[in-house]
């Protein structure tokens, strides 16, 4: 496998699903103009070269990290100049990330850590600034007349070291209009909305991240009973792990009214949980406490964290409505720590660590039978796997999906998350597509704030020939997980809803926004080349197609037949015909 030393540039644009909801043929056409006119001619002019687009984002790479810091802040002038005529709400403004590193090179893409943290330096770069890893900074720092600002060490999303990172900002003036007319608040819900951070692991312990990590989502999924309460999910919530936050702009960033955050502490057979709620609009605090007791009161601490929450926000809420919020997913606490581990490993979205929670979910079922969370993951852990790896699923594993999904199914009758998880997986690894649709419908009902109720939902009435309600639960999903780092699954499940429409166009774009952060993600891989096959835009479905077989080799006509689940016969030969015209082998 090739390898070479590269500068990595990774550019996005800042608030694209604002720009493309209030004018999306107008923002294609001036991001298109921009790149050709401005982008395109200044990584050329530098000896650059465009690995890819995706969407609303962009790879570069460059032989030389002089010339790749150079090109980034030309582009950032010259995007600004070029901003300065025109309408706050037409202005388009990017920001980059450059890092120095071992790339891997695959045909014209190239992967590996190098380019991973070049991207994350992109999310952290301000509107219209750049920011660059300390590798870069040392190669450039006495070589180039360019300030940069030193942010200290970062920790990085997937990566396993921290990132010393520099910044660079245009005129501090322009930066911080363009930052407070891009990045918009989001509105705050009709009802008292909150998010619960993930609290702080005080055991001095790493191996108990998973321990705080999973009472904090237990504290979450009791918040989110209550169906007066609009309660951010998890996902995006725990992006700010690890993380120095400033509770208002976490407010402004979820759309949220209120901000829970906390620490944990296991010591034997001791836990003690202090909490706060913040008020994210003011700053102020409304209420904080601790609570202390034996591991085997951890259910009882929970639910006392969970209550006090309630009665700051609301205090003449009914005591029957606390106590109907209240849940005991399993009476035994080894089984919990099971699930536990499972549910940090499921989250890793790799192969290796979804087998690894399909294990660790075994266990828990194994110490308590009954437990219907533990079966709704395990089958969920079947339908992750499909996604990942689309030729490992055959009939016995999907038998033992089955079992699992209708398992969970009858012990959690009252369990939103075990029937939506046991719904999904009916519906795509078992292909019993109208049962699991019966499920997740149960499941909103009972949890109106679980996200993964809705994206499941979403998902399952695409198959059912119901895109435009598809589109209106993904839509839900997204909003109650507006940071959701597995957010790609979401975005991949509006391609299929939106080519399931007959809107290849749309299809297409969120096919691509799904790729920027997960360019193997099978599903939104073909949503992208049947999309771009029924627009005409052959080069863009082949290359899709090239990618699918890429990474998938084996991929037929054959085989996508049978691949996605769509009960209509009319959606399912339109998804054949836009394989066939991507030249998909027969």
């Amino acid at each position: 496998m090739e390898r070479r030393l590269a500068a990595i540039v990774a550019t996005d644009v800042v608030g694209y699903t604002r720009l493309i909801r209030a004018d999306e043929e107008g923002t294609i056409a001036a991001l298109k103009s921009l790149r050709a006119d401005l982008i395109d001619p200044k990584i050329a002019a530098h000896h650059g070269r465009i690995v890819k687009l995706m969407g609303d984002g962009m790879l570069a790479e460059f032989p030389s990290v002089v010339d790749a810091v150079r090109a980034a802040v030309e582009t950032q002038q010259a995007v600004a100049e070029h901003n300065s005529g025109l309408p706050e709400d037409k202005r388009i403004v990017f920001r980059i990330g450059i890092n120095l590193g071992d790339v891997v090179i695959d045909g014209d893409d190239i992967h590996g850590d190098g380019v991973n943290v070049a991207a994350r330096l992109e999310g952290m770069a301000e509107p219209g600034g750049i920011c660059i890893s300390g590798k870069v900074y040392e190669e450039v720092r006495d070589r180039i007349d360019i300030p940069f600002e030193d942010l200290g060490e970062q920790e990085v999303k997937n990566i396993d070291r921290p990132v010393r990172v520099w910044r660079w900002t245009a005129d501090a003036g322009f930066a911080a209009n363009i930052s407070a007319k891009i990045d918009e608040p989001l509105s705050l819900p009709d009802k008292p909305s909150i998010a619960v951070l993930p609290f702080t692991n005080m055991s001095g312990d790493p191996e108990q991240e998973y321990f705080a990590d999973g009472v904090v989502e237990e504290i979450i999924t009791a918040l989110s009973r209550m169906s007066w309460l609009f309660v951010i999910a998890r996902n995006s919530s725990f992006t700010y792990k690890g993380r120095a936050v400033d509770i208002k702009k976490v407010g402004r960033d979820l759309g949220v009214r209120y901000v829970l955050e906390g620490s944990i502490r296991k010591a034997g057979g001791v836990l003690r949980i202090t909490g706060q709620l913040i008020d994210a609009t003011t700053g102020i605090h409304l209420w904080a406490d601790r609570y202390e007791g034996n591991l085997e009161d951890i259910f009882d601490l929970q639910d006392r964290v969970t209550s006090s929450v309630v009665g700051a926000i609301a205090p003449k809420l009914e005591f029957a409505e606390i106590e109907r919020a209240k849940h005991k997913p399993t009476s035994s606490l080894d089984a919990y720590d099971y699930y536990l581990r499972g549910m940090a490993a499921f989250h890793q979205w790799a192969a290796e660590d979804t087998a690894e929670a399909l294990n660790y979910f075994y266990r828990a079922i194994e110490l308590d039978p009954d437990f219907a969370t533990a079966y709704g993951m395990a089958a969920r852990c079947f339908n992750q796997r499909l996604a990942i790896q689309p030729f490992i699923i055959d009939a016995k594993e999907s038998a033992e999906a089955e079992r699992l999904a209708r398992r969970a199914a009858d012990l959690g009758r009252n369990d939103a998350m075990a029937l939506c998880m046991a719904g999904v997986t009916l519906g795509f690894a078992v292909k019993d597509v109208r049962g699991g649709a019966a499920l997740t419908a149960r499941a909103l009902a009972l949890n109106q704030n679980l996200a993964w109720a809705w994206y499941s939902d979403g998902w399952l009435n695409v198959w059912l020939g119901k895109p435009e309600i598809g589109i209106d639960r993904i839509g839900h999903a997204m909003q109650l997980s507006p940071q959701d780092p597995m957010i790609f699954q979401m975005q991949s499940a509006m391609a299929h809803a939106h080519f399931t429409a007959g809107d290849d166009s749309q299809a297409w774009s969120w096919a691509q926004k799904a790729l920027h952060d997960r360019p193997d993600n099978f599903p939104a891989l073909l949503a992208s080349a049947a999309s771009a096959a029924h627009l005409g835009q052959q080069a863009d479905a082949e290359s899709a197609k090239a990618r699918v077989l890429r990474h998938f080799p084996g991929v037929d006509q054959r085989f996508l037949a049978t691949f996605l689940p769509y009960q209509q016969l009319q959606d399912s030969a339109r998804w054949s015909e836009g394989f066939r015209k991507a030249g998909f082998p027969e």
